[in-house]
């Protein structure tokens, strides 16, 4: 059966591009929902200005290159026509009678992941949080995707937008463009989607930057086919040469394409005559034995260039990635590189600790921060779905036991904004758990809220792509209903610790309260009422009137030091306990903590309470923090990880306050760093160096030897803690140099 339209869109040509490896019956099915895509849209055109026909069309012919099932094929096919009510053909039952649930469960996955994605589009963020934005949208749609094939869906339609901008020469969207270098050749990356990354890549830079396309497309003296045709050439020769050496060996290669080219200028500052690998090849080999066995046969094929000779196996990089990468020559002068590794060093390389997309985008440690996440471990999965690792099962088998691994259960739920901004929240969490997310203040003022636009209760447990509505009051605080687990208000322990907060610092205004009138009713007896009692608070050991008054409260200094302390007397003053630091008032400012004591930090609920940073620890933005009621000196701010604190709470567990970081603006925070190194000439001025190209300021510096070994204990002044990371990795950079926060 042949479907014709109008543009002769589904003509015989067209079926014979998508109906590879079908059967009859998958072919006869694939016709019927060409047919109803083009009664239901007819000439519609979509948003970009393309026939939606025309677009259904191309992306099935590029999903079927890819070789998925009949399933993604028809949801294709069917995903362009509209959800209206009114046409029985778009209703998803009627939908499912005709083609099956299945490719039900696939338009209408593919539908919700294209309305989120529109939603977070229309997003408006800084430079400062673009980027983890990015990591957000690429993370829900995946876990909006309860099948593999969905994403694919996304990607093939990106892909097609992209070429029908080209091929129509009509100028496509600079944010479109941009959305699809930083979101979604990201993810085709992590899949290991390579052929439509690389054409998504090339597309994207196109329309962002003609002028540099065009010249590094002149500079390619050859076509892409026939640098493709060198690459199989070379293949054979090196298949052959391995094979009469009796090395079993799989080989791999394609080259460069343009973006990535551009992409290595710019991260090595290189030029292009600079570039030596705009040809690459991939020899994977069963044994360590064999990967020096090829390299010597490479080198004896061609010639090697020294310089560009890396033994990553006896030498793996920090990540632990291991392969052999060698650059050589033809007879025609036409450099290519080889990479050469063994089976394991390969499963390594793409599914584990050092997978490439980790190591390019986080940078050599990255992979180290992030290789546990459930997240990653479901990437990792997915690619191996795609690349048929697991043999004799198909795209939806794998998926089925994808989902069902505990590896890659589901532990966040990603919900949006009314401005399309991501957030991720644990499993469970509610509309509180979401207010509280977004600022504290809101979630105090939280009373009811909207999802997708319809009323619900508080209680209501978020999905993966709903907008989330938060409905507050002008003032108000939280309930206590909202601390009751069995009630299921709130999941997330930050949220619960700030409903704790705002009814601990209420106790604590309380305490203030009722120490206020006991002290003037001291002072009434005494009749010395024009006493100013902040003053009188200096005088008796306290940094101001409110922490005399709480200490009044809680019966922890007696009234009689007042009529003392009037009086003169020198023993009036109290009990000295636990040492802390000067205390200072919270003023929001760009001065150092070390000479203002403006902290930054807010006991939650209240924005007027004395708090002061613990010296034990340092604690710098975003540390989490915890506070602890000092008598007569405030609240102490110290790291959750802060041993000294564990020690005090122990001893005093109901001291114990929930705090948070304030507005702290451009506050530099004092933070030590504890550096190793053998000794040697000009290592404190390498060391200084490394400060002073990072703009930081170091305001202290300890040292002391043992033998040829110095430890030395910087301290700098810093505004938040990636400051610290920076700091930590520029001078673990430097030879033989340990250094960690202290």
């Amino acid at each position: 059966m042949v479907v014709e339209s109008q543009q002769g869109i589904f003509d015989d040509a067209w079926h014979a591009e998508t109906g590879v490896g079908l059967t009859t019956e998958q072919l006869a099915q694939l016709a019927k929902a060409a047919q109803w895509a083009q009664e239901v849209v007819g000439d519609d055109l979509a948003s970009t200005g393309e026939s939606l026909l025309s677009h259904a069309a191309r992306v099935a012919v590029i999903l079927a290159n890819l070789k998925v099932d009949a399933a993604t094929r028809i949801a294709s096919l069917l995903t362009i026509m509209p959800p209206e009510a009114a046409n029985p053909k778009t209703r998803l039952d009627t939908i499912a009678s005709v083609f099956g649930q299945e490719v039900v469960t696939l338009v209408d996955g593919s539908r919700a992941l294209l309305r989120v994605g529109n939603l977070t589009g229309q997003a408006v963020v800084t430079d400062s949080v673009a980027g983890d934005q990015k990591e957000k949208q690429r993370q829900m749609l995946l876990a909006m995707a309860a099948d593999l094939r969905i994403v694919l869906m996304r990607l093939a339609s990106r892909l097609q937008t992209l070429v029908w901008y080209a091929q129509e020469k009509v100028p496509c969207p600079e944010a479109l463009a941009q959305e699809t270098l930083s979101l979604y050749t990201p993810l085709a990356n992590r899949l290991g989607v390579w052929q439509i990354k690389w054409e998504m890549e090339d597309l994207a830079f196109r329309f962002l930057h003609p002028q540099t396309y065009k010249k590094i497309a002149k500079q390619l003296e050859e076509k892409r086919a026939e640098r493709e045709t060198f690459i199989a050439e070379m293949i054979e020769v090196i298949q052959s040469s391995l094979a009469k050496a009796g090395i079993a060996a799989r080989v791999t290669g394609r080259p460069k394409h343009i973006y990535s080219i551009w992409n290595k200028m710019q991260t090595k500052n290189l030029q292009f005559r600079d570039l030596s690998d705009l040809r690459a090849l991939r020899i994977i080999v069963n044994s360590e034995r064999d990967c020096y066995g090829a390299l010597a046969l490479v080198h004896a094929l061609w010639t090697p260039e020294s310089a560009e000779y890396d033994d990553y196996i006896s030498r793996p990089k920090p990540n632990g990635y291991r392969s052999l990468h060698t650059v050589v020559s033809d007879e025609f002068g036409r450099d290519f590189e080889i990479q050469i590794r063994t089976e394991e060093m390969h499963y390594f390389a793409e599914y584990g600790l050092a997978a490439h997309w980790r190591y390019k985008e986080a940078g050599a440690r990255g992979g180290q921060e992030s290789a546990g996440s459930r997240y990653d471990k479901k990437i990792a999965r997915m690619r191996q779905l795609l690349a048929g690792e697991v043999a004799g099962q198909d795209l939806r088998a794998l998926q089925s036991s994808s989902e069902s691994s505990p590896e890659t259960a589901a532990d966040r739920v990603y919900v949006l904004t009314p401005q399309g901004r991501v957030i991720d929240l644990p499993v469970g969490a509610t509309p509180v758990d979401f207010a509280y997310h977004l600022h504290t203040d809101l979630g105090h003022r939280c009373r009811g809220a909207k999802v997708d636009g319809q009323m619900v209760p508080l209680l209501k447990q978020l999905k993966t792509g709903q907008t989330v509505e938060v409905i507050t009051t002008k003032s108000g605080g939280p309930s206590r209903d909202w601390l009751n687990p069995q009630l299921g208000y709130l999941v997330s322990s930050r949220a619960r610790a700030k409903v704790r907060g705002w009814f601990n610092a209420v106790e604590l205004q309380e305490r203030i309260s009722q120490g206020q009138a006991m002290v003037d009713k001291e002072l009434q007896r005494l009749g010395k009422t024009a006493v100013n009692q902040e003053n009188l608070a200096t005088q008796l050991g306290f940094s101001r009137a409110d922490d005399l008054y709480v200490a009044v409260a809680k019966d922890e200094f007696s009234l009689r030091h007042i009529d003392a302390a009037l009086r003169g007397d020198d023993k009036a003053t109290a009990e000295p306990e636990e040492a802390t630091v000067t205390a200072k008032r919270f003023s929001s400012g760009d001065e150092s903590v070390s000479r203002t004591g403006k902290s930054g930090v807010l006991v939650v609920g209240v924005d007027s309470l004395l708090t002061q940073l613990a010296g034990c620890c340092r604690p710098v933005p975003p540390d989490e923090i915890v506070g602890f009621v000092t008598r007569g000196r405030g609240v102490t701010i110290h790291r959750e990880d802060c041993r000294a604190y564990a020690a005090l709470i122990k001893k005093q567990p109901e001291r114990k306050i929930e705090v948070d970081w304030g507005e702290t603006g451009q506050t530099l925070y004092p933070v030590n760093l504890s550096v190793r190194a053998p000794e040697r000439p000009h290592l404190l001025r390498d060391l200084s160096e490394v400060f002073a190209r990072l703009r930081i300021n170091v305001v202290g510096i300890n040292t002391q030897s043992r033998r040829t070994l110095a430890h030395l204990v910087f301290t700098i002044e810093v505004k938040n803690g990636d400051q610290i990371r920076l700091a930590v990795n520029a001078l673990n950079e430097l030879k033989g140099v340990s250094a960690e926060r202290y």
